[in-house]
């Protein structure tokens, strides 16, 4: 079961890294460099085994869906601040 769960983590954060990478080939919108394929891999494949050992080494059910939701909730801020400079912080560029 554990290791079902992590290859479905790897597979899915691959997919999600593979849609810019078609959409590259089919539209000069999605402009992404080998830069922004690393920092996403890295916040995407991080967050998922971040959230796979939290799975593994918190036995309350409670705190585990808490600390997981948490840790989504960071990487989707930290991925829209890297997009659109929602803060103004220095990650955005600003």
């Amino acid at each position: 079961m554990k290791n079902k769960r992590l290859i479905f983590i790897l597979i899915t954060a691959t997919i999600l890294l593979l849609i810019p990478l078609v959409a590259m080939q089919f539209s000069e919108e999605v402009n992404w460099t080998l830069a922004d394929f690393l920092v996403a891999g890295v916040l995407l494949y991080g967050t998922g085994l971040l959230c796979e050992l939290i799975l593994r080494k918190v036995k309350k059910v409670k705190l585990r869906v808490a600390l997981c939701i948490a840790i989504i909730i960071v990487l989707l801020l930290i991925w829209a601040e890297m997009a659109v400079g929602i803060f103004g912080s220095p990650i955005a560029g600003s």
